[in-house]
């Protein structure tokens, strides 16, 4: 059996990634938003975006709207790929606990 994304399993960054993985391929949401859905602080979801850009998982684009900072993060290929295996792994523990 795989082994469990660590980077991806703490929950912030599972709800994180699944509300990037979510949107079509190349799209992301911006800092707004993705607090929103996941119910985080500013500082936590900073830092958690921050340990998911180390490792590859997302790319994080800085621009300013009038005066305005806008952060929007995307998910990376990589990161598809990771969530994607993740999930995975995730769905082979549910359905040997079953059997």
């Amino acid at each position: 059996m795989a082994e469990l994304d660590e980077i991806i399993h703490q929950p912030l960054r599972l709800r994180i990634m699944a509300a990037l993985n979510a949107l079509p391929d190349g799209q992301g949401m911006d800092f707004p938003r993705l607090k929103k859905l996941t119910g985080a602080t500013d500082g936590n979801l900073g830092a958690h975006i921050e340990t998911l850009s180390k490792a590859g998982y997302v790319g994080v684009d800085k621009a300013f709207v009038g005066k305005r900072p806008q952060t929007t993060v995307t998910a990376t290929a990589a990161g598809r790929g990771a969530f994607a295996r993740h999930v995975a792994t995730l769905r082979e523990i549910i359905a040997g606990a079953g059997g």
